[in-house]
């Protein structure tokens, strides 16, 4: 083996050779768990599946444009609408599952509490997923000197 022994043999010269016998013991284990594992992760069912040849109907989309223009006014999907017909809309839509999205589209002058009382509107109506629209290229160019 390439260990030091007790003796002293009158030279002290650093030991130049490395053990490999536990490196490869251990590569080895490691090849035999590949080995025998591979197999296992490769399983598959072989199942003929029927062919059919109806279109897919796409999905409808889930969601509600909901704007607000700078003299507060309400739309919903375009529609004008007063505040206690929003509501009314929001309470319907939060009961419908999958529950759909929320899309907040409000002027820049219009006053944060409008919006505030819009955001709490949809909250109290089980609306969870509300999102603001707002457009890129003027954020581009009121960012850039």
């Amino acid at each position: 083996m390439a260990f030091g022994g007790f003796e002293n043999k009158g030279h002290s010269s650093p030991m130049a050779e490395i053990n490999m016998v536990p490196l490869i013991d251990v590569m080895l284990v490691l090849l035999v768990i590949f080995i025998i594992t591979a197999p296992l992760l490769s399983h598959a069912v072989k199942i003929d599946l029927p062919r059919t040849t109806a279109d897919s109907t796409p999905p409808e989309p889930n969601k509600i444009e909901f704007s607000i223009d700078r003299d507060s006014n309400l739309f919903w999907n375009g529609e004008p609408v007063d505040k206690a017909t929003a509501v009314a809309r929001m309470q319907e839509a939060g009961l419908k599952q999958p529950q759909p999205e929320l899309h907040l589209r409000a002027d820049r002058d219009t006053r944060y509490q409008i919006i505030a009382e819009v955001m709490a509107d949809a909250a109290k109506s089980g609306l969870a997923k509300i999102g603001f629209v707002s457009d890129p290229k003027v954020a581009a160019a009121a960012a850039s000197p």
